[in-house]
């Protein structure tokens, strides 16, 4: 393919293309380094790639401003990594990263979140430009990888996703686009910057409600507690069916063996419990009767494995029939934990019929 270069510019390009073997190992070490750093930090990111700017696309560049450049080591795009994070306050923490596993031209790096320009959301990246350390690679026989500049861009997905919205409709090309379709595309800019920062927001907020339903469940103010996946699942490490699961195991000697325990869940949030207290207070007040209807289930058999749910379930149970739901309350239990099945009512007039002589209903 034919460029209009002048001679300056085709030495560059001839430069360029002598360096492929070194562009492609950098990028490879690059990408390898960082990736690595992310996952040891526990930092999620939506993308993550990397690419070698095409002949094509750098002799674009150097037709346009090639005497800007004195050798092609002076063009510090050729390698790019692009990190595409969930939210905005996690392109800090990739920065952070990157700032200690690369050395960083803090000169030429450039931070276009800071520019304010009302149009600017798409373009709101963070570009570093970077070198390899010898702490990533010291080869001898290529001393480039260490010299050579790369540019490393991380921006929020919504940023990105505006970013190719914004090239796609190439508004800012040669033709002068009306007031009101400019307006149009700046309000939106405007909207997703606004998504972006209450996104990280409600993040942070959820975060600091987690931690502190955690420290007042740790502290026993159980009452305080709101019941929730978190919360629950921190509960039940603390075995708190353990005394009546033995105890119901008692009655034939039975061996227990662990369960997933989670699905209650939704079945406690059904009966209307908010925290929990409530739930405790399910094991406390409920306890006995849980028991009496496990005798009763499992007094006249010979049943010697019993699972670590047999304590919770019974307690639901107990709890239902007290309220005065019957059956049907027994049903909507097995229900959510086993999915709906016409023979579910069944199951739940037989446990009923059994109980009546315990007077738990």
């Amino acid at each position: 393919m034919e460029y209009q270069l002048d001679s300056h510019g085709e030495m560059l390009m001839e430069q360029y293309r002598e360096r492929i073997p070194v562009y492609e190992r950098l990028s490879q070490l690059a990408d390898k380094a960082l990736r690595s750093a992310l996952n040891a930090q526990n930092v999620r990111v939506t993308t993550m790639e990397y690419r070698i700017k095409t002949e094509s696309s750098l002799a674009g560049k150097l037709e346009l401003k090639g005497a800007k450049y004195r050798t092609i080591s002076n063009v510090t795009d050729i390698v790019g990594l692009r990190v595409v994070t969930f939210y905005s306050d996690d392109v800090d923490k990739v920065a952070a990263i990157v700032g200690d596993i690369f050395v960083v031209d803090r000169t030429n790096s450039v931070d276009k979140r800071k520019l304010h320009r009302l149009d600017s959301f798409g373009y709101n990246s963070l570009h570093y430009i970077c070198r390899l350390p010898k702490t990533i690679v010291d080869d001898p026989e290529m001393p480039l990888l260490n010299e050579i500049s790369f540019e490393i861009q991380m921006r929020t997905a919504l940023q990105h996703v505006w970013s190719t919205l914004d090239h796609d409709t190439s508004y800012k090309g040669d033709v002068k686009i009306p007031p009101e379709y400019l307006r149009q595309f700046n309000r939106l800019a405007g909207m997703l910057e606004l998504m972006d920062d209450e996104f990280s927001r409600l993040r942070n907020v959820l975060v600091d409600f987690r931690r502190r339903m955690l420290a007042l469940e740790a502290s026993g103010q159980l009452d305080e507690v709101v019941l929730n996946s978190d919360t629950f699942r921190h509960y039940l490490e603390t075995r708190p069916f353990d005394r009546l699961n033995k105890r119901i195991a008692a009655i034939n000697q039975a061996e227990l063996y662990a369960v997933p325990m989670m699905q209650y869940l939704r079945v406690l949030k059904k009966l209307g419990f908010e925290t929990l207290g409530d739930v405790n207070r399910l094991v406390e007040d409920y306890s006995d009767d849980a028991y009496r209807l496990a005798v009763s289930q499992f007094g006249a058999t010979d049943l010697d494995i019993l699972s670590e749910n047999i304590g919770i379930q019974n307690l639901c149970y107990a709890y239902v029939l007290k309220q005065g739901s019957g059956p049907a309350g027994i049903c909507q239990i097995i229900d959510l934990l086993n999915g709906y099945d016409p023979s579910n009512m069944n199951i739940a007039k037989e446990l009923f019929e059994r109980t009546q002589k315990l007077s738990l209903g």
